[in-house]
């Protein structure tokens, strides 16, 4: 902290220096009449210095942000204030506006620290009595002082068209339906079709926004199920203890608690009126054992909460005990209001793609913009055109129209249900694998997950204590008889089977349900466990020791003597229960320092010597210290206890001498072992590129010591992090001790962080985020909220609280490590996946987009009109592009490190080989209309200048001599165009496939399916009105043989796919020109079903003598197919045959 303090004091002295020099420099002015102001001390010299530097909010806005974040703030620009100057502010309550504009509360800063003061102290600043309260005039002056203990849904349906492809779509839509308004004739109705679904487009859009957001708001809400309803407290008003409500408590209130009852406030112990105070803290902490709670002052004021013996925090439970305390804080102050205030200032981050969608929206909506300018100015000179009646105005709203419908022919109006059913199909397959995925976008975020930080208990281990050892017959040994015995009775846990889930659970605390393992393992008096029921044995060897014994009277545990005991009588005279007896289980230091003797050999006891009591501790620090980090509990008895009925039961510090003159039976050391499958899963991780950070709330030792165990550590990275500045991994306090720039780097390398609180590991996924890293983080309590929240992919446990959940994208259900690494290859296949439909949807709206611009700049009618472009886009391309969703994972997927989240979604390579395809695509599909126009048997026969001039085209017209100008009206040109472009769609969507998988993936049902489905689909809009016609009697089939050229077509879009690289190396040299000469080679209608499903062997080929000819036309019996023929001249058979 010495580099702030001077920061700090070096810029105040820059300010002072600064004004001494401006005084200097000044010009002497006549002294004034005025009163010499007050001298100041130095204390207020130095407030007023901090107050005109402004040191935190000179960083940004002070509202939004939660007190810890703007200190957090300050503390990266190394501008955090010594504690001194902190104390001045605090305590100089003189201006309390701008204590609270940056973030320092006057008092509850000054009772954050309240573990740190003495009892008398803290009821001395509140001025209150232990047993009377507060009065009524101080209750009135602090609920005026302190007070008592989201947005509107028209926000959050605004919020959804802050989406830049949305307000492309509602600009669209907004003029298409301005121009519908003023359309004349029989094309009235129909020009209301394209506004309208563009507009149900949005709404379904916004529908499904305000539901998530909805959602996400339930994370705050959930927090409300741990907030107390009511409380008791002393008050001068009355001479007893009285229920008030929760939100009714104010700071200096003195509150009674007692077992069963949920804290109403943070509060400071000021006496223990039971034994002992056990408190569950779990939804704060993490933690599931429950704390034991003392009164005497933590001298650390930076202490974690786990180390607060002294204080009760709001929303947590009593176990055991009842005591009396003064409260410190209410409402959002206290440590669980913290946290909410927290998560409601965090935004949610937008997910890699959601960012690459924005960018592709920017660059699209430039393009479209440069492209529609462009149709519209080359079209002026046609503006007073014969076919507008020579108004310059009709015709400058015509090509207006035109620009319209290019602009929605460029816009993917289908990607984004595309990308939803994706991800939701994604998200069923990871559920199987017992990963809940909550949120739809963090699917793809996980696939370039590059950290992973993981909780310790439960998730990378089993949570269920367990001792590895030899096995032994243990009723042969008489001191294992005895120590079961104790096991089983010195205990107030047992051993469940959940019926439900089918596994054993522990009821009570876990390390004393695994001494119930213990017992049932060890089995000291050979019970036939044979033919038992799952809920029988778990209980049925502890059953036999508590039929021979019963418990009689149990002295709690206390921190001072670290031990507890029991009076145990027998119920019949056994080997092991021959008289009454007293059981202690404890620390093994303090129960050895009151053991006098030593239980040895058949079950005779031996004086313990002090050689022996160290040689014992030795063995215990040993187990406590090695490879296995055991906990360690030591067992003994008294063989003659005194009679309790004479026991002092009142006071507790008598207990340590009711536990004297002791034999030490043994010792048990416990492990809580890693999960089996992780070593593996960490592997993996290794190999892919991830890194794992374990950040748990256990000591550092047992933290390290599984770190070691599961691969999180390697025994070189631990020799190369002896002697740096952190070493292999920091506790929460160490972490705190370090300059903002070396905890950056600690982020960076550190593979493992004990004793940590919620804040710290909010301030590590700021720190990993700060370095471009991906962050997945677990957790289950109410305390790791915030940082679920904050972190890219937040992963709640499936046995966590309600918060946790809400808070996170996915939960796991297993509570399983390898879980999150198989979602995390699912989000690797998904997003590979989504690369391939994303790209097929861009290629084909590149395809439309080049259609409707060489139309216009060609001067032909229409070949597409809006209604058409968005039944192609919304529902023929979004059957393929769904089934590309399918693909399965490549083999090697988890093998290529994490991809960079600004890796770009199409590449400058990528971008130029879709733009020689949809080139294409546009060209075949113009090419199409005017083929009807020019050389259909049932077409008009024009030439290309009357195709190219028909606005020019009236009866008077020389150059339309026979020429009836209705025809340019005619929908079959666009229904030859629309079936040419689905028809290469169709063929477009097949070669997404081909960049990996062989040729034989076309037969698989998923691919085939909407590949038939979407031509199904085109046929509605082909032959019905109003976009298309109706079956004609007259002629054999539908419409001649536009099937024919709408099969040739496609074959040629599967070739130009193929000269592009995605079907046969062979053809790279062909490029687009394959397409070309097919598109001029004719037609070949019978067959273009077969071609289309993949029959690709041809029956002949023909060769000059040159090797890998490219062959563009080859006859077959089945259809018509492109490929390559390898011919020595002679004339060989020539195959289809890709990579």
């Amino acid at each position: 902290m010495t580099p702030k303090r001077g920061l700090i004091t070096d810029t105040f002295k820059v300010v002072k220096k600064a004004r001494r020099v401006g005084k200097r420099n000044k010009s002497p002015s006549p002294p004034k009449a005025e009163p010499e102001p007050p001298q100041l001390s130095e204390r207020e010299k130095d407030l007023q210095e901090l107050k005109k530097f402004d040191l935190d909010c000179r960083f940004g806005p002070c509202t939004g942000i939660s007190r810890l974040q703007r200190w957090e703030r300050a503390a990266l620009h190394g501008l955090n204030p010594p504690q001194e100057i902190k104390d001045i502010v605090l305590k100089e309550n003189t201006d309390p506006e701008y204590t609270q504009r940056c973030g320092i509360s006057t008092s509850y800063t000054w009772m954050d620290n309240a573990h740190t003061k003495t009892v008398e102290e803290v009821l001395g600043y509140f001025g209150v009595n232990e047993t009377t309260g507060l009065s009524s005039e101080q209750l009135r002056k602090s609920r005026e002082r302190w007070g008592t203990n989201g947005k509107s849904l028209w926000e959050l349906v605004l919020e959804q068209f802050e989406d830049l492809l949305v307000r492309i779509l509602l600009l669209a839509a907004c003029i298409s339906f301005t121009l519908a308004w003023f359309e004349e004739g029989e094309g009235t109705i129909t020009a209301f079709v394209e506004p309208f679904v563009i507009l149900l487009i949005l709404i379904a859009n916004a529908i499904v926004g305000v539901w998530q957001e909805r959602n996400a708001e339930n994370a705050i809400e959930a927090l409300k199920q741990y907030e107390p309803e009511m409380g008791k407290v002393y008050r001068q008003d009355r001479k007893s203890v009285q229920r008030v409500r929760a939100r009714d408590i104010v700071p200096g209130d003195i509150v009674e608690v007692a077992v069963g009852d949920k804290v109403p406030a943070d509060i400071r112990l000021t006496s223990i009126r039971s034994t002992t105070l056990r408190v569950d803290q779990s939804i704060l902490t993490g933690e599931s054992v429950s704390v034991i709670k003392h009164t005497d002052p933590v001298p650390d004021p930076r202490a974690v909460n786990q180390d607060k013996k002294n204080m009760l925090f709001s929303g947590t439970n009593i176990a055991a005990g009842r005591a009396i305390g003064v409260v410190v804080a209410t409402g959002v102050h206290t440590e669980i209001g913290k946290i909410r205030d927290e998560m409601a200032a965090t935004d949610p981050e937008r997910t890699p793609l959601q960012q690459k969608l924005d960018q592709f929206g920017e660059q699209l909506s430039k393009v479209i913009t440069l492209i529609c300018v462009a149709v519209w100015g080359i079209n002026i000179g046609h503006f007073s055109d014969p076919v507008h009646g020579g108004s310059w105005l009709r015709g400058a709203v015509y090509y207006f129209k035109i620009a319209v419908a290019l602009a929605v022919a460029a816009i993917p109006e289908g990607l984004p249900a595309v990308i939803t059913t994706c991800l939701a199909l994604g998200t069923r397959r990871m559920a199987r694998k017992n990963a809940i995925v909550r949120s739809l976008p963090s699917v793809e975020t996980l696939g370039c997950t590059s950290v992973i930080c993981s909780d310790k208990t439960g998730t990378l281990t089993t949570n269920q204590m367990y001792k590895d050892g030899v096995p032994v017959r243990c009723s042969q040994y008489e001191g294992l008889v005895e120590m079961a015995s104790i096991c089983a009775l010195c205990n107030d846990s047992s051993l469940d089977f959940n019926e439900s889930k089918g596994v054993y659970e522990k009821v009570g605390e876990a390390t004393e349900t695994a001494l119930c393992c213990l017992v049932e393992k060890m089995n000291v008096f050979d019970t036939d466990l044979k033919g038992l029921a799952p809920a029988e044995r778990a209980t049925a060897c502890c059953s036999v020791i508590k039929q021979l014994m019963r418990k009689e009277l149990t002295l709690e545990f206390s921190r001072d003597r670290k031990s507890m005991s029991v009076f145990c009588s027998p119920n019949k005279l056994t080997r092991s229960a021959s008289g009454a007896k007293m059981f202690v289980k404890g620390a093994p230091e303090s129960v050895l320092e009151r053991c006098r003797w030593i239980r040895v050999g058949g079950g005779t006891r031996v004086p313990m010597s002090s050689d022996l009591r160290e040689q014992l501790l030795s063995t215990v620090r040993e187990w406590g210290s090695g490879r296995d980090t055991l906990r360690c509990l030591a067992m003994a008895t008294r063989d003659s206890p005194p009679d309790p009925r004479t026991l002092n039961l009142e006071n507790s510090a008598t207990f340590a001498d009711y536990e004297s003159d002791l034999t030490f039976v043994g010792c048990v050391g416990m492990l809580d072992p890693p999960r089996k499958e992780v070593l593996s899963a960490v592997r993996m991780c290794r190999q892919a590129g991830i890194r794992v950070i374990m950040i748990t709330g256990d000591n550092k030792g047992t933290a390290l010591s599984i770190c070691r165990r599961v691969g999180i550590i390697t025994e070189q990275e631990e020799e190369e992090a002896e002697g740096g500045p952190y070493g292999s991994g920091l506790t929460g306090r160490e972490f705190d001790e370090l300059p903002p720039h070396l905890q950056r780097e600690a982020c960076r390398t550190a593979r493992c962080f004990a004793r940590v609180e919620p804040t710290h590991k909010s301030r590590i996924v700021e720190y990993l985020q700060s370095l471009n890293d991906i962050t997945a983080m677990t957790g289950d309590g109410v305390n790791d909220a915030p940082a679920l929240k904050k972190a890219e992919i937040g992963i709640a446990m499936g046995s966590g609280t309600a918060v946790a959940k809400s808070a996170s994208e996915m939960i796991l259900a297993d509570d399983n490590f390898s879980t999150i690494v198989a979602a995390v290859e699912e989000g690797r296949a998904i997003y590979n996946n989504m690369k391939q439909f994303i790209r097929y949807l861009i290629s084909s709206n590149i395809g439309e987009v080049v259609c409707i611009f060489l139309t216009a700049a060609l001067g032909m009618p229409e070949a597409l009109i809006p209604v058409q472009l968005l039944w192609v886009n919304l529902v023929t391309d979004g059957f393929p592009a769904t089934a590309l969703g399918f693909n399965p994972p490549d083999l090697d997927i988890m093998s290529r490190p994490p991809r960079s989240p600004k890796e770009p979604l199409i590449s400058g390579w990528l971008f130029c080989r879709y733009l020689i395809i949809g080139c294409y695509v546009g060209a075949a599909t113009v090419g199409a209309a005017a083929w009807w126009f020019m050389a259909a048997h049932d077409g008009p026969k024009l030439n290309y200048y009357q195709l190219s001039h028909y606005l020019q085209c009236s009866e008077g017209h020389a150059e339309f001599a026979g020429v009836q100008c209705s025809v340019f009206e005619s929908p079959y040109p666009m229904t030859m165009a629309l079936s040419v472009l689905v028809t290469i769609e169709m063929c477009n969507a097949l070669n997404r496939i081909t960049n990996v998988y062989k040729w034989q993936v076309y037969y698989e049902k998923k691919y085939v399916y909407p590949t038939c489905v979407s031509p199904t689909h085109m046929c509605i809009p082909t032959c019905f009105p109003p976009t298309g016609t109706w079956p004609s009697k007259k002629k054999k089939g539908w419409k001649g043989s536009w099937h024919g050229v709408g099969s040739w077509a496609g074959v040629g879009s599967l070739a130009a796919g193929a000269g592009s690289g995605t079907i046969g190396a062979d053809l790279a040299a062909a490029g687009a020109d394959s397409g070309t000469a097919v598109a001029g080679s004719g037609t070949a209608g019978a067959g273009s079903a077969a071609a289309g499903a993949g029959s690709w062997k041809a029956g002949e080929g023909s060769g000059d003598g040159v090797q890998d000819m490219p062959l563009f036309s080859i006859k077959s019996p089945t259809g018509t197919g492109g490929g390559v023929a390898r011919s020595d001249g002679s004339g060989s058979e020539a195959e289809f045959f890709g990579d």
